[in-house]
């Protein structure tokens, strides 16, 4: 990108009454955003949406002089800037009406990785909120799937560090600009998350820091995955802004239930009773919801698993599973000409040994 056209993209930004979506209209309508603040006044009179407040505040010359200090502060700590017609923007943020026009973007981030999960939830996590998050990042690892999360307290932070842990690529979504970090004692963990993946603003530098950017926020969380997984959640807070906002975009939502006593289960818990998201009690519905497949090279030979010694018609059984993706316990008894409730003991022997392991569904899969 130019830094002509990115001068134009952020005075544009930067005019009053012009968000996301009008700014989006009018790059459509003029061709580019450049042509915007050449259009004829009259012209952009014919733009749903388009007043005479908004085409009189456009031409504003601070507009400019503003643009010309946020590109400065850009160019000066090597910011990326992810233009929403570019290439390199994040593919699934196109398919959202209001998603940013231009995303400030640190870190080493590979965003060719179709498999892009969101894991939000209460910044007061209890002991067993951390507990599951720690287990969904390790039992997800093996697909490889990127960690997108809000850098906050609580829940967002511990996915992070479980990403970073298996060496999973993570992003941080922020509230604010790259000339500041909140909350402060996370300072400690950014360099990890650069070198594991990075962060995510639509925010200048010169944006005030405010409530209402952590709900702006979550339109980038929500709209960057494939699924937006709440681990813990009162009956009110930002977890359930951006699984409605996932819900708005067409993505799945999984919420994790708890008891009904428990405050910090309330908002999962009406999530599922009201059917804006699955219930997610074991980690590896994620995969078998998602249709996610391992590849081939992950999937360990039975040589790999220590030497385990099989039963004949375990052999028989693992045999089987080995030219299938994952397959149902009756189905496999049909195919193997085992009786049924033979095959459930043998596979429950199979995972004891660590060899196979059950999804829903009935369905069961080698490790």
């Amino acid at each position: 990108m130019t830094e002509n056209k990115l001068l134009h993209i952020l005075a544009l930004q930067h005019a009053a009454f012009i968000g996301d979506i009008k700014a989006k209209k009018l790059i459509q309508h003029c061709g580019s955003v450049e042509a915007i603040f050449k259009e004829n006044k009259s012209h952009l009179l014919l733009i749903e949406g388009i007043g005479t407040n908004t085409i009189k505040d456009l031409h504003n010359k601070n507009h400019f002089k503003a643009a010309e200090a946020e590109m400065h502060f850009i160019l000066e700590n090597n910011i990326s800037c992810l233009y929403f017609q570019n290439p390199d923007y994040p593919k699934r943020l196109t398919q959202c009406i209001d998603s940013p026009i231009l995303l400030f973007k640190v870190g080493q981030m590979d965003l060719t990785n179709p498999r892009v999960i969101s894991i939000v939830g209460a910044r007061k996590v209890t002991s067993a909120g951390m507990a599951f998050c720690n287990k969904l990042v390790e039992e997800l690892a093996p697909f490889n799937p990127v960690i997108v999360s809000g850098f906050a307290f609580g829940t967002d932070i511990t996915a992070q560090k479980a990403a970073i842990k298996h060496e999973l690529q993570t992003i941080g979504c922020l509230a604010h600009g790259f000339n500041q970090i909140y909350p402060k004692t996370h300072k400690k963990y950014m360099v990890d998350v650069e070198k594991n993946g990075g962060f995510f603003t639509d925010f200048w530098s010169s944006a005030p820091f405010e409530r209402t950017n952590f709900l702006k926020r979550n339109r980038v969380i929500a709209g960057l995955s494939q699924a937006t997984i709440v681990i813990e959640s009162a009956e009110k807070g930002g977890s359930l802004v951006t699984a409605d906002i996932a819900n708005s975009y067409n993505r799945d939502v999984f919420a994790v239930p708890g008891r009904t006593t428990d405050s910090q289960s309330v908002g999962c818990n009406n999530l599922i009773k009201f059917q804006k998201a699955h219930l997610l009690s074991n980690p590896l519905d994620i995969p078998y919801m998602l249709n996610w497949e391992l590849e081939p090279k992950q999937k360990p030979s039975v040589q790999k698993q220590l030497f385990v010694t099989l039963e004949p018609d375990e052999q028989v059984v693992f045999d089987y599973l080995q030219t299938k993706t994952r397959e149902e316990l009756d189905k496999i008894a049909i195919d193997c000409q085992l009786p049924t409730y033979k095959v459930a003991s043998l596979l429950l022997n199979m995972e004891l040994k660590g060899i196979i392991r059950p999804l829903p569904g009935k369905l069961f899969e080698i490790i």
